[in-house]
């Protein structure tokens, strides 16, 4: 057996099989490329979900972590040190907000801002005990806990997880009707993804984000935005409510605020609605530790230049304008997206989207599918012109065209 396969089978063997991955053993990577066991190249067109927006083995990240491993690396929230308070301000002033409640991973953002929102709703807002709904949207992907899976529409991320977590309202996706609807007196939030990325990178109406931040001011109602994988910088802007000029009440970031060195996430909002949490009601060991914050640090920095947003929507309309030559065709049904995201839809006939990841695999490429017939472009924001129009030869090869 080869070095490729002995892993493969041991993982197989030893691992439970909540994934699929594709059959390739990465050992090595910088910038926009990664290097398998075999000595093989891949071109990453995923970018870890845009957890490595700033590319593999980023040389300005690397030394912060560096730097700070040297120094202390954890603390717990029972001390303070001396780069928490510096991350939790630098991360507000980016995000045009007043207080940051800092977590590891997206999933515990996600839960942090249920928490938030009810707790806003029934100290601020005054909603009865127990009675607090949010409204979400259909074909959503927040994370995998069970009180998120509990309002969830996918059946491979619900099934046989119930009991399922009360107080969740599903609405369609980019429909204003239907969430002006469902909103009473005891809607504390509507929580959204700005663009619907496990969904596969579905871009909501124009007009529906502003709608949304209009219908929730009038009903008194928080407007919390999933910029987990959205956020800092994938789409051209570090934010992509800023396509319509909305802010939210909440942000919740994850992802590209590690680096893709360390699980960094965070709850962002303002001081009338992260006030509302008092000492030991609600906290993370890892959270804000000194290795993620100096980690986080240096990403904000790196955004606060806007040169990783204006290269996003150079090189993402670059993007756009070649796979849309492709939609429409006999092997390409659909394409969305913005900046340097997107879905491309496969004609079925064709193949699968794992079927087709696979054959872009064997090319050197690296995508990933999802819900069946769809493949996801992410590369990271460092990829070069050329490389890209490389891995999208590849792409035009593996589809006929």
């Amino acid at each position: 057996m080869s070095t490729t396969e002995n892993a493969l089978a041991s993982a197989e063997a030893h691992s439970a099989h909540t994934y699929h991955p594709l059959p390739v053993v990465v050992a090595t990577a910088d910038g926009a490329w990664m290097t398998d066991v075999e000595g093989r190249r891949y071109l990453d067109l995923l970018a870890g979900y845009s957890a490595l927006n700033f590319g593999h083995g980023n040389r300005r990240l690397l030394d912060a972590a560096r730097a700070q491993l040297e120094r202390v690396t954890l603390t717990s929230r029972a001390f303070q040190h001396d780069r928490f308070a510096d991350f939790c301000t630098q991360l507000a002033e980016l995000c045009g907000m007043e207080m940051v409640l800092p977590m590891n991973t997206g999933a515990e953002a996600v839960e942090t801002a249920v928490k938030t929102a009810r707790k806003w709703g029934y100290r601020v807002k005054g909603v009865p005990d127990g009675m607090a709904k949010i409204i979400v949207a259909a074909d959503n992907f927040h994370g995998r806990t069970t009180t998120v899976i509990s309002f969830s529409t996918d059946p491979e991320a619900r099934a046989d997880y119930g009991p399922y977590t009360p107080g969740f309202e599903i609405v369609p996706y980019g429909d204003l009707t239907a969430l002006a609807e469902a909103m009473t007196e005891n809607t504390v939030a509507v929580l959204l993804e700005p663009i619907q990325g496990e969904a596969g990178v579905l871009v909501p109406p124009s007009g529906y984000l502003a709608g949304v931040r209009q219908l929730t001011r009038e009903r008194n109602v928080l407007f919390v935005a999933d910029e987990i994988q959205s956020g800092l910088g994938r789409t051209g802007r570090t934010f992509a409510l800023e396509h319509e000029g909305v802010v939210p009440d909440m942000y919740l970031l994850g992802k590209a605020l590690g680096g893709g060195v360390v699980p960094v996430s965070a709850v962002v909002s303002s001081a009338a609605v992260l006030g509302v949490f008092r000492p030991g009601e609600h906290g993370s060991t890892f959270g804000g530790n000194p290795l993620a914050c100096a980690v986080a640090l240096e990403v904000i920095a790196m955004l606060r230049t806007g040169e990783y947003q204006e290269r996003a929507a150079e090189l993402g309309d670059h993007l756009h304008r070649e796979l849309g030559l492709l939609a429409g065709g006999d092997a390409v049904t659909a394409v969305r997206g913005r900046g340097l995201w997107a879905g491309v839809d496969i004609d079925p006939g064709l193949g699968t989207g794992r079927e087709i990841s696979e054959k872009l695999m064997d090319r050197g490429v690296l995508v990933k599918d999802t819900h069946g017939s769809t493949i996801r472009i992410a590369p990271p924001l460092v990829i070069g012109k050329e490389d890209l129009d490389w891995g999208l030869d590849q792409l035009r090869a593996v589809l006929g065209g």
